[in-house]
Parts: C-alpha cells; sequence; structure tokens
C-alpha cells in the first residue's frame, strides 16, 4: 500500500491518467495537478499545477484516454481543459443547460464524449461542435426523479449507467449520431436511440444509490446504496427480465464506491474507511477479504508483552513518550485514531493497474485529504 498526505481538506473525487503518472485532484472549488513518479506524488510546479474555473465546490473531475481533463462543480457548470504546448491547460466551455448543481461526471471509454450528472434530475451527455469551438450537451430526463449521484459507462461506449437519489440504478443510451458509430447488439438492447430506458432496478429499501459500474465485459452491472446493501444485476435480453439480480445486505456501514477487479470480484469503500472485497457470480455473492482490514492491523499491533532491542515493552508509557522525544512532539497519539490508514470515509475508488485482464491495484480518496494506493 502507498499512502500520499495532500492536505486537510476532504477531496471529492480524483482520476488518473492513461499511464498513471499523473493525478488529478478535486477538492474546495479547485483541481490540483500531481506527478507520480518512484513511489512519490508531487505537485505539478507553477501555475500549470492548479486548475481555477468554478467558484463553488468541484463535485467531480476525469482524464479521459487522450489525456484530456473534465472537471464539473457546484456553480452548475462543466469544463474541459487541454493541455497547450507551453504547459498550461486551457478551459473550453461546456453548454450544460441545468439549473442545479452539476454532481458527478464521466468520459466515454473513447473520450469522444462524456456525461454530466446533476440535482436537476437530468444527464447532461456532452460532446464536441468544431463549429462554434465548444461542447454542447443532450439531455436524459426520464424517469429520473431526484438528482443524480454516479454515472458509468459501458465498455461499448454507448450504455450509460446512472444512480440517483430515487432508490433507482438505471442503464440509458448514450448514443449520439454523428459521434458514435452503430453498436453491435447486447443483452441491454438492440435499437439503442439516444434516452432509451434499457434498464431500471431498485434496492429494496429504496436508499440512495451511491455509485454504479458495469462488470469489465459489460455483461453486468453493480450498484452500492446507502442501506448498506451491493446489488449486481445480470440482463438476459431486451426487453425481457433479468436473469439475475443478486441483492447482498451486509453488515457494513454504506459503501460509497465500488470497482469491479475482474468478473466475478467487486470492490467497495465507504464509511467504513477501507476497501471489502466481494465475489460470487449469478448464483449469488458473499464478502471474500478485506484491504486494511482494523481487525487484523489491532492483532498486528501486537500486545504490550512483546519487547524492542533494550528489553522493553513495545506498549510501554516509557517507548511512547522516547518516540515522542525523538519525533520532536509533545502530544501523545490519539486514541482516537482508526486501524485504517484512511481515518474518514472512502469517497472514491478508482481501478489502477492491470495484469492479465485483473485489476491489480486501486486508489481511493476521501474526506481525509488522503490518496491511497492498494494492491488488491
Amino acid at each position: 500500500m502507498e499512502s500520499f498526505r495532500l492536505g486537510t481538506t476532504a477531496i471529492a473525487d480524483h482520476s488518473f491518467n492513461k499511464d498513471h503518472t499523473f493525478v488529478a485532484v478535486a477538492r474546495e472549488n479547485n483541481v490540483t495537478l500531481l506527478q507520480r513518479a518512484n513511489g512519490k506524488i508531487r505537485p505539478v510546479p507553477g501555475k500549470a499545477g492548479t486548475l481555477r474555473f468554478h467558484d463553488k465546490t468541484v463535485t467531480g473531475v476525469d482524464i479521459s484516454c487522450d489525456g484530456r481533463i473534465v472537471t464539473c462543480s457546484q456553480d452548475r457548470n462543466a469544463t474541459v481543459w487541454e493541455l497547450q504546448q507551453d504547459g498550461t491547460w486551457k478551459p473550453f466551455l461546456v453548454v450544460l443547460r441545468i439549473n442545479r448543481a452539476a454532481t458527478t461526471v464521466r468520459w466515454s471509454p473513447d473520450g469522444s464524449k462524456f456525461a454530466v450528472g446533476s440535482g436537476a434530475r437530468i444527464i447532461a451527455v456532452c460532446y464536441f461542435e468544431a463549429e462554434n469551438d465548444w461542447w454542447i450537451s443532450k439531455h436524459i430526463k426520464k424517469p429520473i426523479r431526484s438528482t443524480i449521484t454516479s454515472v458509468a459507462w459501458h465498455p461499448n461506449n454507448v450504455l450509460l449507467a446512472a444512480g440517483s437519489t430515487d432508490g433507482h440504478a438505471r442503464v440509458f443510451s448514450g448514443y449520439i449520431k454523428g459521434v458514435d458509430a452503430k453498436p453491435a447488439p447486447t443483452a441491454w438492447g438492440e435499437r439503442l436511440p439516444f434516452q432509451h430506458l434499457c434498464g431500471e432496478f431498485a434496492n429494496k429499501t429504496y436508499a440512495w444509490v451511491h455509485d454504479v459500474a458495469f462488470s469489465p465485459s459489460g455483461n453486468s452491472l453493480a450498484y452500492v446504496s446507502h442501506d448498506s446493501s451491493i446489488t449486481v444485476v445480470y440482463p438476459s435480453a431486451p426487453d425481457a427480465p433479468p436473469k439475475a439480480v443478486i441483492n447482498l445486505d451486509t453488515s457494513f456501514q454504506p459503501f460509497r464506491s465500488l470497482v469491479w477487479t475482474t468478473e466475478d470480484q467487486i470492490v467497495a469503500g465507504g464509511y467504513d474507511c477501507y476497501p471489502i472485497i466481494f465475489g460470487g457470480s449469478q448464483s449469488g455473492w458473499k464478502q471474500t477479504g478485506a484491504i486494511d482490514d482494523p481487525k487484523k492491523n489491532k492483532k498486528n499491533s501486537g500486545p504490550a508483552s512483546q519487547f524492542d532491542e533494550d528489553g522493553m515493552p513495545t506498549g510501554s508509557a516509557l517507548n511512547m513518550f522516547r518516540a515522542m522525544d525523538l519525533k520532536g512532539t509533545t502530544q501523545q497519539p490519539n486514541d482516537d485514531d482508526l486501524l485504517t490508514i484512511h481515518q474518514s470515509p472512502i469517497v472514491t475508488l478508482r481501478p489502477l493497474d492491470e495484469e492479465g485482464g485483473r485489476v491489480t491495484t486501486i486508489s481511493s480518496t476521501g474526506g481525509d485529504g488522503q490518496l491511497v494506493i492498494y494492491r488488491v
């Protein structure tokens, strides 16, 4: 595991570029750009290290496959940033046409468009209009009845999943004529005009859906809700009931984000402050492990009967004051510190490195201002 403290303010979202040497971090009303090399993360020097445009909290950031950055904010705006030859980032106007806060944003897999969720019960699917040199949007509205909390693209670049505070996860067509090639038929649908509803699912309690994600193949959909459940949907055929809808109730606190690592494994994180691993198939899902598990960390911390090289118990008061003296601090350790790397809820999980079709590392950010990279 690698942990990087990027400040004390909460991080709303983060995104790595394609080769994972560069990361954009959204917090407060700007986006910080950082370089990753040799196990360290450093700010990009100069004015190019911060993207300043929004005048309210930035709620989402994403980097496309070709290196462009998109941001969205509570100020009801989104901005696309392109790197210039002099190393600066140029902002491009996005015509969203929404009257409530933008809440989340994600690029499509090929980088030709992006989707912005909002509090206006609208998903804006945005694409570039070369004639006017700006990004324009088409709106998905029905049957959304509340704020969009998350969006995720299918690998085919057309289907779009969305979670909302009305307790539903939905799959829509985000097909844009003249931008997208005609998609091949899938279990989600064959004829896919823009805004076509391909699937609509609710958890048992109609709790807020915090995050949605398609599996690597796109043949299943998972979402996490505020009732601490994980739901996995397996579609069967267009306009037909799904083959299976697996709803797993858990004893954990609610999850905020999830990542598929393989077709049969999901990693979720949230208010318990550490990632939980789940495995399964159409026949059922269950917890199979955890990363940075506080129960194991407590065991590994060792009892006071263990001794250091001077024969003193490792948990003794003498050793505590000795450590304080070496660090030059007068403060005693905080008994309220969690036995996890993150000290507040995980807000965003992202897949990072892959090997043999399997995600091997994931990254997380949260309310404690930390960015953590875990090996799965």
